[in-house]
């Protein structure tokens, strides 16, 4: 049951995360909500989608694997003025709520991290009220598509699937989705697919220059090195390749999304 946090919390990686929005990471949910709902945000990480959807639904419950990431979430919920949120640490396998507590249940890019993604989806759904929505969106990493084809960003790619498998997760989750609601017992299933793309100058200098400090920084980067699947001067030439890309003037990069809506 025990999985590891590939990204880990350091500062590139939060600077991703906190971009998110309701809007650009869960636009297929919105259209669902309404402003007398009670949701369940499962791995809210740093809270900004959190928030964002507390603005839309009467009430918000914020969950994290432990008080410190949950922590994040409080600050961003305290700087928005949002009240409406609760804060609660638990494990998406075995959520401590009653049955059908909730009308949503949202999870973004959480999935992916899991020991068992089916067995959270049917938590997930068992403290969703009979009639309401299990939501779930996660990238597909082996869909991921860019140019210019620097070689650094494939070596990037494929030592990151490597590593998010050694740590329990499935890192092409995006198109497994369907098949994991399935699995966990739902019959109504609606599963559609969205991306980010980034290839403005500016996209590019951020996108780009994230992931070339988080391949060196973060705790994807310690666990590369520890398990001797990259060495340091691999990972600092892959840093350079992310910059090469996000200088050239013609880059583009798309991240495909799987997204499931699931009736309880």
């Amino acid at each position: 049951m025990t999985s590891r946090y590939t990204h880990g919390h350091h500062e590139s990686v939060l600077r991703s995360h906190r971009w998110r929005t309701a809007q650009n990471s869960a636009a297929y949910l919105l259209p669902h909500l309404a402003p007398d709902l009670r949701l369940l945000d499962v791995g809210c990480g740093p809270g900004t989608i959190t928030v964002d959807l507390a603005t839309r639904v009467a009430r918000v419950t914020a969950v994290e694997v432990t008080d410190e990431t949950l922590q994040l979430a409080r600050t961003q919920a305290r700087s928005a003025g949002r009240e409406n949120v609760d804060f609660v640490v638990a494990d998406v396998h075995a959520l401590d709520f009653p049955d059908g507590t909730f009308d949503v249940v949202h999870a973004h890019q959480v999935l992916q991290h899991l020991a068992d993604p089916e067995r959270a989806l049917r938590e997930m759904r068992r403290v969703c009220r009979p009639g309401g929505i299990v939501a779930a969106r996660d990238s597909d990493y082996a869909a991921f598509t860019w140019f210019p084809e620097v070689p650094e960003l494939d070596e990037w790619l494929a030592l990151y699937r490597v590593a998010a498998r050694a740590n329990g997760g499935e890192p092409d989750a995006g198109r497994r989705l369907l098949s994991w609601a399935y699995a966990a017992g739902f019959t109504e299933v609606t599963a559609t697919a969205s991306t980010w793309c980034f290839a403005t100058a500016a996209d590019r200098e951020w996108w780009g220059g994230m992931w070339a400090e988080r391949i060196v920084h973060s705790a994807l980067a310690r666990q590369l090195r520890d398990s001797r699947a990259a060495t340091a001067d691999d990972l600092t030439r892959i840093s350079t390749g992310w910059r090469e890309w996000a200088h050239a003037p013609d880059g583009w990069f798309a991240v495909l999304h799987g997204e499931i809506l699931c009736r309880a």
